[in-house]
């Protein structure tokens, strides 16, 4: 498996079935969606890696929650396609305006879906993601989940792995714990905003005298992951 959720949304039941035997056939996880309403609470407790999102909905257009996608915070980040038969050009302007990353219209052949989905994943994707990402000697191996430095392997918790990952792919900026809480735990884990600050104090220690500096307390805010001085 490519370790990818897509997230199909689409009140055709047939089209969601044929895009998701391609994505089977691709090795990708997916989720299914028939309205805007029930796609919005998937991506909140899923987060799937893309949206593959249809024009006209029941309800609430897809339109819409695109524009709501990219203007909430916690969602921001996900790439979005839109699906429709749509072909007027202001239609794939409109589409692409509220943020939509790639645009296909209907009908389309599986192996296009499946292409333009790797080509968006692959611009959406930051280093740490799928690929190692190294500061200060301090390096995070996604594929083989290893955290090491020049002096070897270090030895932490799943959810101090995860706190890590997060903090070196979005580095330089400060989070609340309760924003913590919704990107490493999920938006519908129930978890007190203290209990953030133990596994703080969990991944300092693993990282050591060398590289706890890296883990910032913003007094009255948050933490951030950070190479210049607090």
């Amino acid at each position: 498996m490519t370790g990818k959720t897509v997230l199909i949304v689409d009140d055709e039941a047939p089209i969601r079935e044929m895009i998701a035997v391609a994505l089977e056939m691709a090795d990708y996880d997916y989720l299914e969606a028939a309205d805007a309403r029930e796609a919005h609470a998937l991506i909140v407790d899923k987060h799937p890696d893309l949206v593959l999102l249809d024009w006209m909905l029941p309800g609430t257009s897809g339109v819409e929650l695109a524009r709501r996608l990219k203007k909430e915070e916690a969602t921001a980040d996900i790439p979005i396609i839109m699906l429709t038969a749509k072909v007027e050009e202001d239609n794939k302007i409109q589409g692409l305006e509220v943020g939509a990353d790639d645009y296909i219209t209907k009908p389309f052949s599986p192996r296009e879906l499946v292409a333009r989905l790797k080509a968006v994943l692959r611009r959406a994707t930051p280093p740490g993601v799928d690929s190692p990402i190294e500061v200060e000697g301090l390096t995070l191996d996604p594929i083989g989940h290893r955290v090491t430095t020049q002096d070897g392997a270090l030895t932490m918790g799943p959810t101090e792995y995860r706190l890590l990952q997060f903090f070196m792919t979005h580095q330089e900026r400060v989070y609340t714990r309760s924003q913590l809480l919704d990107q490493v735990w999920g938006g519908n884990v129930y978890v007190e905003e203290r209990t953030v600050d133990v596994h703080i104090r969990r991944l300092r220690k693993a990282l050591g005298d060398d590289y706890e500096h890296l883990i910032q307390t913003v007094r009255g805010t948050g933490y951030r992951f950070s190479t210049r001085a607090a």
